[in-house]
């Protein structure tokens, strides 16, 4: 690196020995960035000035949200990232030492830790602005050196806000399970998604993967403009465009949900397509797929099938970081020997408790925080309590009997 770097201090909250000298349940290769929240009315048309409301300075970026995520359920997590070394580290840091995540493997460098410009109006809507300052340094050389640490993970996590080197390099050294949350979509190898088990995108990222896929028998390569290549197939239906405002794809409140996971209402069409491109994913060797399909849930799909996991009915207050607590929650569930469906289901209700909160990191649920449940999970819940009440019943009726039966005295 030409970039001047020093290993952070570990804060005593963070605690324990370095994760490298022993085994760690997850290890998230990622970003580190300060958010500063602005909370509006409605967001701004351009050209436009609005006043705001509130201004805060939070931790932030996708990979220690997702740390954080998995450290507060109860994983035993370790990041490799990077800070710089200005005002904005220190709370960059904090949700993360708070959660007692790892932090051995996290370099200062000279210069901006990177920083997140969010704004969020009134309906819980955000518009965000991404500087990566320091996270451009999480490189191939700044993974190498913590190989052993990636390698002894039961779980790696990668997303797309540092350098593809730094991603490829994780991938490289994993031999446990690879999660790989391509967003935003970068420039990699493609045996780095052929490793994804699961890849987890939401239906553009999914469009754009696959368009590359198609195009490219080497490295994947992300159009500038957001679209896939031209020439590239992608199945009818499916949207490509790209956004800057939107909702979180995980956790955020269905309109209509079904007690049972597959009978979540939606259009045909739209389900078929979703199918066709995570069938086409598969179909080019990557081992499973999550995608995010809004506030129905996620579709989990890997050799087995096709299962719909729903998200529970939530009014949403601040979407932001809604998606990186879903994938923090699956990374700790995968490290704990959970299936993928049933990892997606546990995560599905962590996004929609995120959603409840502002900002992503203070949302984020402890271990034993009650979540929101589905409507299924709901009717099994009554179900069960109904049972338990009736055989309650039926053991005081026996108990009464028992005790009222005339004694025989006769010798």
């Amino acid at each position: 690196m030409n970039q001047h770097t020093r290993t952070v201090p570990r804060p005593e909250v963070a605690g324990g020995p370095p994760a490298a000298h022993g085994r760690t349940g997850v290890v998230v290769v990622g970003s580190v960035n300060a958010d500063l929240l602005t909370t509006v009315d409605q967001h701004p048309r351009p050209g436009e000035t609005v006043l705001g409301r509130t201004l805060d300075v939070l931790p932030g970026g996708k990979g220690a949200n997702q740390a954080v995520a998995a450290a507060q359920l109860g994983a035993q997590t370790a990041l490799v990232g990077a800070v710089g070394s200005d005002q904005f580290a220190e709370p960059a840091l904090a949700g993360l030492q708070a959660a007692g995540v790892d932090l051995g493997a996290v370099t200062a460098v000279e210069g901006s830790t990177g920083v997140a410009q969010v704004t969020v109006s009134a309906d819980g809507e955000n518009a965000i602005v991404v500087i990566p300052g320091a996270n451009a340094s999480v490189d191939d050389v700044v993974v190498d050196a913590y190989a052993e640490l990636v390698g002894g993970a039961a779980v790696v996590v990668v997303q797309g806000e540092i350098p593809r080197t730094g991603i490829e390099a994780a991938a490289r050294h994993t031999q446990g399970r690879l999660v790989v949350n391509l967003a935003p979509v970068v420039d990699v190898d493609r045996e780095v998604l052929l490793a994804a088990d699961p890849l987890v995108v939401n239906e553009h990222e999914a469009a754009l993967v696959l368009a590359m896929l198609d195009a490219s028998s080497g490295p994947v390569e992300a159009a500038s403009s957001g679209t896939p290549s031209s020439g590239a197939e992608v199945p009818d239906g499916v949207a490509t465009g790209s956004s800057t405002t939107g909702k979180a794809t995980t956790g955020s409140a269905p309109e209509e949900t079904e007690p049972e996971d597959t009978a979540v209402e939606t259009d045909r069409g739209t389900a078929d397509d979703e199918q066709r491109v995570v069938d086409a994913l598969l179909a080019h060797g990557v081992p499973s797929v999550v995608l995010t399909v809004g506030a129905r849930g996620a579709l989990v799909v890997d050799g087995s099938g096709t299962t719909l996991v729903p998200s529970p009915r939530v009014e949403a207050v601040d979407t932001t970081g809604a998606g990186d607590a879903f994938v923090g929650a699956l990374a700790y569930r995968l490290s704990e020997g959970d299936g993928l469906v049933e990892a997606a289901r546990l995560a599905a209700r962590v996004g929609a408790y995120a959603v409840r909160g502002s900002g992503a990191q203070p949302s984020y649920p402890w271990a034993g925080d009650p979540l929101p449940e589905t409507i299924a999970q709901c009717a099994a819940r009554a179900a069960s309590a109904a049972t338990s009440a009736a055989q309650a019943a039926v053991g005081a009726t026996r108990a009464g009997a028992d005790h009222h039966e005339p004694k025989d005295d006769r010798r």
